[in-house]
């Protein structure tokens, strides 16, 4: 994979954002596979479509990217208009998200991290302030993807420090959650708390170490009075997922293929 962008096609480009648009679209459709499926390359979608850059020809994947001056994504990536936002991540099409970071001293990816749609929920897109009346678009309300929301798991990576990751693992690291597009859109940002929550939890734990954690999902999920009993049905999703097993009575271990 080669790891620059063809500076030559933004010739004859002035604007700034015009000419990074140019050169990273033009290196994904050239450089980058469906994590899906595997087919090489990706499509340009047409333009003007919302909220979706590429697309699989071959199984129908889409794809937004989001490129970044930097050496990660980071933690938090501006983004465009919020409702268009908000209504797509909430369609039955919406897409996988491509986030690029470059280094522009060379124009070359630094990294390039896919967060998939079932990671994807509208507590990620935060509001940000309308524009002044003194603005050439004032009253415009952009939005801002935070992605501390997702866990690890949700954050694949198919270029680290401007090194490749074999495209098997990626593709695992793909398979592995698929089992979150069956979840209803209003009940998975419970089970994705819950997964950041084991993260920071070791290979075994039990009950106790797990409900540690009421307090800061009460004031994630404030309109839930029983914390307790959603922790232990989102405990009971991941083990028929086989994200984590049942070692004993109130003892959990996290599965080796998770």
């Amino acid at each position: 994979m080669n790891l620059f962008f063809d500076t030559h096609l933004a010739e004859g480009y002035k604007s700034a954002s015009q000419i990074i648009r140019v050169l990273t679209e033009s290196w994904m459709g050239a450089q980058v596979y469906c994590p899906n499926c595997g087919c090489k390359p990706i499509q340009k979608a047409a333009n003007n479509r919302p909220v979706q850059d590429f697309l699989c020809a071959i199984c129908n994947e889409q794809f937004e990217l989001k490129s970044k001056k930097a050496k990660t994504a980071g933690k938090k990536i501006n983004d465009g208009a919020y409702q268009t936002m908000i209504e797509r991540i909430q369609a039955d099409d919406n897409p996988n998200f491509f986030f690029l970071s470059y280094r522009k001293e060379d124009y070359s990816v630094q990294q390039l991290m896919l967060v998939p749609k079932h990671f994807m929920t509208v507590e990620m897109i935060i509001r940000r302030k309308p524009l002044p009346p003194t603005a050439k678009r004032a009253g415009w309300v952009g939005c801002t993807i935070d992605l501390s929301k997702v866990p690890e798991s949700g954050k694949i990576l198919l270029i680290q420090q401007q090194q490749v990751v074999a495209p098997e693992t990626v593709r695992a690291q793909w398979q592995a959650n698929l089992f979150l597009r069956q979840q209803q859109s209003n009940g998975k940002g419970w089970l994705l708390a819950i997964m950041k929550c084991l993260e920071q939890l070791p290979e075994t734990f039990d009950l106790k170490q797990i409900y540690a954690f009421e307090a800061k999902l009460a004031l994630q999920f404030p309109k839930n009075k029983h914390v307790k009993d959603k922790i232990r049905q989102q405990l009971q999703i991941l083990r028929d997922q086989g994200v984590i097993e049942f070692s004993a009575r109130g003892q959990y271990r996290k599965s080796k293929s998770s």
